[in-house]
């Protein structure tokens, strides 16, 4: 079987794996994630705090997302734009939403859009990942596409990237490609993992 075969497999047995995992098991992931982070000083400081509308199984961030706003930090969500490039709206509880392309939540009427690098910390989804960073997304590129200019500067810098999964879908190794842009951090319901322990020792 050649490399886009095997990811192909890889992803659609992940998916599958996380679409199948009941609610009471989501709700109690979504609180770990928030222990998790609550280690990572930037989720507790950064004033942009980008993240993703969790859809087909996605570990919620519903919980972590909660305390932002008495912090008076903001929270936005991606937006699909031209040449699959996301830009980042804000929002919060209440505000309207409209599917996208592929039947995610966005704001509906954003009243600012920010580029990639105006960002402090994101949250990256994804489907599966490995200790070093390297992440198995959906297979869409809006991500590398879009923070690709990372990978020209010294990590960690800003935006900070972390990926958010449930520790059942980190795997022994991601095959990299040129186009990737590592993780910083990742976040499961049981611990927070510093891809790049070296850099901050």
């Amino acid at each position: 079987m050649d490399a886009p075969a095997r990811r192909r497999e890889l992803r659609q047995r992940l998916a599958d794996q996380r679409r199948a995992l009941p609610p009471n098991a989501r709700i109690a992931a979504a609180q770990g994630l928030r222990r998790s982070l609550e280690q990572l000083p930037e989720y507790l400081t950064d004033t942009r705090v980008a993240g993703y509308w969790a859809s087909h199984g996605e570990l919620p961030l519903n919980l972590a997302i909660a305390p932002l706003a008495g912090r008076g930090q903001q929270f936005l969500l991606p937006v699909i734009g031209a040449g699959k490039h996301l830009r980042f709206a804000p929002w919060q509880a209440g505000d309207d939403v409209q599917p996208n392309r592929y039947g995610i939540p966005e704001p509906a009427a954003p009243t600012e859009l920010l580029e990639p690098f105006q960002l402090d910390l994101v949250f990256v989804p994804l489907l599966g990942f490995d200790r070093r960073g390297n992440r198995l997304g959906h297979g869409g590129g809006y991500y590398d596409r879009s923070f690709a200019f990372l990978n020209e500067q010294v990590r960690p810098t800003e935006p900070l990237l972390v990926g958010v999964g449930y520790a059942f879908q980190e795997l022994p190794q991601v095959e990299e490609e040129a186009w990737d842009v590592p993780l910083d951090f990742i976040a499961t319901e049981r611990e927070l993992i510093d891809c790049h322990p070296e850099a901050n020792a």
